[in-house]
């Protein structure tokens, strides 16, 4: 999960310069979702041959899942936090997704598929490492304090990002965009979709456990899930703006975000996630979401020489106190589990799947043969 975050935090920084230089949102993510297709393809049809994948995609609630999962997780989350990273700043927008462990976190309380569990030494450390991470990223968010530069900055790389930006570009479409920050956008209406963008993530990760349920496979499911959003966004765009602008491609820095951003940023963290949930249950990943605000703000000063604040620094250290104390709740609690599980000779992995599989054996990972 460290190397998603620093994935996310490489695809943040490059998604905020090309957003800045007018790339529609959509076709940026419809390109995004075809080249992490095409990524994941291989493994899906050479890694994963089992006979019964076949038979699950003919029954239809595989394919409904499948369609709420690209919407949750990628079409909705990302368009809406495409658009509020436009309107904002990328120090601002990152803190929104500290938000996710909090509401994924409610959400499985209320869907039972995690518990509280208050009256365990491990419940507490966990819920008091999930208000830290909170606290950390308000106060990172709220709270700023004296600002300094951690290395004397020329600014040649940020203005040799920003050409590279716009190399290749219809410059007629990019003087008359519509897409661009400031055009139609507002601080309040950046906030309002980062707001939206989290809820989507936080359902997303939640729907994530039925996909395992029912469509166990990996592969073929992030394969799936990409191509189904990669066709919902170009619909959507398509609704919004079918100017042939709008979908160019040039030589430039928004071709290597695209490719970056479907390969790793799509493709490879959508994978990582989807096993992630298999193991841990669907607030293990959310839980890291809080290290890209101590990687953003970091790259941000040493590659585009934007300053750091002392509000930014102790949110950090709150956040990742938070982090690694949930981090610690989690791995007592998982331990009780197994060995709860252990010494019930008579009750065989009644959960159906991985031991690790969800909390209290309320998630069964495993697929059932012939049926939906």
């Amino acid at each position: 999960m460290l190397l998603v975050q620093t994935i996310a935090s490489g695809m943040l920084l490059l998604s905020k310069v090309i957003l800045n230089g007018g790339t529609f949102v959509f076709a940026l993510l419809t390109y995004r979702h075809v080249v992490a297709a095409l990524c994941v393809a291989p493994f899906a049809f050479f890694l994963e041959r089992s006979p019964e994948i076949k038979s699950k995609l003919r029954c239809w609630p595989v394919w409904f899942w499948l369609f709420i999962n690209a919407i949750t997780g990628l079409t909705l989350a990302l368009s809406l936090y495409y658009y509020g990273l436009r309107d904002t700043t990328a120090t601002y927008a990152v803190n929104f997704l500290n938000l996710i462990p909090i509401v994924t976190f409610a959400l499985s309380i209320i869907l039972r598929i995690e518990t509280l569990g208050l009256n365990t030494a491990a419940g507490k450390i966990k819920t008091i490492g999930a208000i830290l991470c909170v606290a950390g990223a308000l106060t990172a968010c709220l709270y700023k304090g004296k600002t300094f530069h951690l290395f004397p900055h020329n600014h040649r790389l940020s203005d040799a990002i920003s050409s590279a930006n716009h190399a290749g570009y219809n410059n007629e479409y990019v003087a008359n965009d519509p897409h661009k920050p400031g055009s139609s956008g507002s601080w309040v209406g950046g906030t309002l979709m980062l707001t939206g963008s989290c809820v989507s993530y936080a359902t997303w990760y939640i729907v994530q456990v039925k996909v395992r349920e029912l469509f166990p496979y990996k592969c073929w499911a992030t394969m799936l899930t990409c191509f189904l959003s990669a066709v919902q966004s170009l619909a959507v765009g398509a609704c919004m703006d079918r100017s042939p602008g709008a979908w160019e491609l040039g030589w430039n820095l928004q071709l290597v975000t695209i490719l970056y951003s479907g390969a790793m940023a799509s493709a490879a963290t959508f994978w990582l996630i989807s096993w992630a949930v298999a193991k841990r249950g669907p607030t293990f990943p959310p839980m890291f979401n809080p290290l890209t605000l101590v990687f953003v703000p970091i790259l941000s000063a040493l590659l585009l020489g934007e300053q750091l604040s002392v509000g930014a620094l102790l949110g950090m250290v709150i956040i990742l106190v938070g982090l690694y104390s949930f981090l610690l709740g989690k791995a007592k609690e998982m331990k009780l589990k197994r060995q709860l599980e252990g010494s019930d000779d008579e009750r065989p992995n009644s959960a159906g799947g991985d031991p690790e599989a969800g909390l209290g054996g309320a998630v069964a990972m495993t697929s059932r043969p012939g049926n939906c």
